[in-house]
């Protein structure tokens, strides 16, 4: 059944028999041949087709998400069981939130890269909540984010400690101000990122200690567009001083003296319950923590 899943799978995800058949190296028949026996064996249509779609009925919706699952562990099997014999290597699907993924994780790959030439990371990068989502689904070895967020069936282990300041341009009217009042925050636009977001639930947790309520809030999903609407004049922000290095050095951003901060929180790695996992997420992990304690 096993072949039979993986041209399953590649024919949802291509939405189209000759395109699975040609990345299968198959004919267009063979490949029918594989759904039908799988139907068959299964007892149940997967598929509805037609001359323009192929599309998942709700049975096939069912089968599409746990055949992800069993090809996936049967990938991860065989790769445990090489592992034994061999060093590290392989693919490594590494997923981190904005913060890490945009600017500490390039160094650490690099490294990874250097040490461990027969391992390729691919690295997907999304907020926090949607990381350890993709972990839990098995769709990432490994996660690295900056929040708090829980999820069963996941392990979270700080492994860091960031912290966050407030930050605005050098030209903003706070910036010429040596004492920041409640109602300056109260009534300044605050350029922040979305639900989610690692950055955006501590923005959340700096209001509340503030007792700011009912904050103007101007919402991005990207942290490099908060920075340009920060530098030209739109408001002000609250980032991981790792974001902000170029721009305080250019003298672009400048920080604001805010009660309650600098605000500290932790990087954590994210892996599944497993007690089993590849040499290569070991040696990534063993790798990570020693590159961040330098």
């Amino acid at each position: 059944m096993d072949q039979s899943l993986e041209v399953f799978v590649k024919v949802v995800e291509e939405k189209n028999f000759s395109k699975a058949a040609e990345i299968l190296h198959m004919t267009q028949p063979a490949v029918s041949q594989y759904i039908q026996s799988l139907e068959r064996q299964l007892g149940v249509k997967l598929l509805e087709r037609t001359n323009k779609y192929v599309r998942l009925n709700q049975a096939g919706e069912i089968v599409y998400a746990h055949a992800k699952e069993i090809l996936f562990l049967k990938a991860k099997m065989a790769r445990i069981l090489d592992d034994l014999k061999n060093e590290a290597s392989g693919e490594l699907r590494i997923g981190a939130s904005y913060t890490f993924g945009e600017y500490v994780l390039p160094t650490i790959v690099a490294s990874l890269r250097e040490k461990y030439s027969s391992i390729t990371p691919k690295i997907t990068i999304g907020n926090s909540k949607e990381v350890s989502d993709l972990v839990a689904q098995n769709q990432l070895d490994i996660g690295l984010i900056e929040s708090k967020y829980r999820k069963k069936g996941l392990v979270i282990e700080p492994f860091a400690t960031d912290t966050l300041h407030v930050f605005v341009s050098p030209m903003h009217p706070l910036a010429q101000k040596e004492c920041i009042s409640l109602e300056d925050l109260q009534e300044v636009t605050w350029i922040v990122r979305e639900e989610g977001s690692g950055t955006r639930e501590a923005a959340d947790m700096l209001f509340h200690y503030l007792g700011l309520e009912d904050v103007n809030i101007m919402e991005f999903g990207s942290t490099q567009v908060i920075k340009e609407s920060v530098e030209a004049g739109l408001g002000i922000t609250f980032l991981s001083q790792w974001t902000v290095r170029k721009e305080l050095m250019l003298n672009t951003l400048t920080m604001l003296p805010v009660r309650h901060t600098p605000f500290a929180r932790s990087f954590s790695l994210v892996k599944p319950t497993s007690t089993f996992e590849t040499k290569a997420v070991t040696v990534f992990t063993d790798l990570l923590i020693e590159e961040m304690r330098k």
